[in-house]
């Protein structure tokens, strides 16, 4: 079995959401057990992970320092943040295998992922990323060719593009690894953001590509039979922080998109998550699941977590 699973944000964090280098590491730690778990029930195993906390800091410092040095663009945010989360998720890894006995080697990707230069998301950016800043601050980046807006009392706060990612673009490389034995770190933060001009050649963009939809996106480029998208809950639920809240157990995607029509899920959380869920299986998935990191086993060997399934229809043509 081929199981592309999804570390969500809170994975590299503290439970206080810090993100200093220890506690970066720590928490790698303790990912990588339930990872290391997971391997031992025969598995290949693709890891990808987000990096908001990660960019986030290097965006501070661009900040800090823009009087001086010119910012790193986003697109190498991205590239450094996935060689160091891979570096440390790889370490992390190796001593969950060790301490088992278990013979796997690990490799990490940085991973580009190709998105439409026409996106209508270049056209006016909207995803907000790092923190406020004075507009006396905020004007010194504008000057550097960033897009910043006013958000009012809390201050200015930069914002991007977040396209569709159409391609990962190192997906091959990742397959020949999987296939020569390597448990695998790539597609870090949804991918590298590029576009292909007219020559062929690509350039990375300013964009930041949600992690649940890259992660999609890998694992049916992969071919995987299992997406397992890790959060900080068990199951996705209805009726969200009311008394009559659910948690829901397998449902179908045409269910699950129902229900998100239906606004059960925020946009800002669950809803992506819920999204790259019913992509997976409506593109040819056997199932996807989203549950919380302590219950990723249960997740491929029982029933854990919401299962996402096709529909009837939909495994009748496949």
């Amino acid at each position: 079995m081929k199981v592309l699973l999804a570390l969500g944000g809170n994975a590299m964090t503290n439970a206080d959401g810090r993100a200093r280098p220890e506690d970066q590491i720590s928490a790698a730690h303790v990912a990588m057990e339930a990872v290391a778990d997971l391997l031992q029930h025969d598995v290949d195993v693709v890891i990808t992970h987000g990096n908001g906390p990660q960019v986030g800091n290097l965006l501070v410092k661009n900040e800090l320092a823009a009087s001086v040095v010119p910012p790193v663009p986003l697109d190498w945010c991205g590239a450094q943040t996935q060689a160091t989360l891979g570096f440390v998720l790889m370490n992390a890894l190796d001593a969950a295998l060790a301490g088992r006995g278990v013979a796997r080697r690990t490799a990490a990707v940085v991973t580009r992922a190709r998105v439409d230069a026409d996106d209508p998301g270049f056209l006016r950016p909207t995803k907000p990323i790092g923190r406020f800043l004075p507009a006396e601050e905020a004007r010194v980046l504008v000057e550097h060719g960033e897009t910043w807006e006013d958000r009012g009392v809390k201050g200015w706060r930069r914002v991007v593009a977040s396209p569709e990612p159409l391609e990962v673009v190192d997906a091959p490389a990742v397959r020949a690894l999987v296939e020569a034995g390597f448990v695998v770190v790539a597609n870090g933060g949804g991918g590298i953001p590029v576009v292909r001009d007219a020559d062929g050649t690509l350039h990375g963009v300013e964009a930041v590509i949600d992690k649940d939809l890259g992660a999609a996106l890998l694992a049916r480029d992969l071919g995987a039979d299992v997406l397992v998208i890790a959060t900080d809950v068990p199951n996705a639920v209805l009726r969200y922080g009311t008394p009559e809240a659910r948690p829901l157990g397998e449902v179908t995607a045409s269910e699950l998109r129902g229900y998100a029509a239906e606004g059960h899920f925020a946009s800002g959380s669950m809803g992506p998550k819920v999204d790259a869920a019913c992509r997976f299986v409506e593109q040819g998935g056997s199932r996807a699941v989203i549950t919380s990191l302590d219950h990723i086993v249960e997740a491929i060997t029982a029933d854990g977590g919401t299962v996402v399934v096709p529909d009837p229809l939909d495994q009748g043509e496949n």
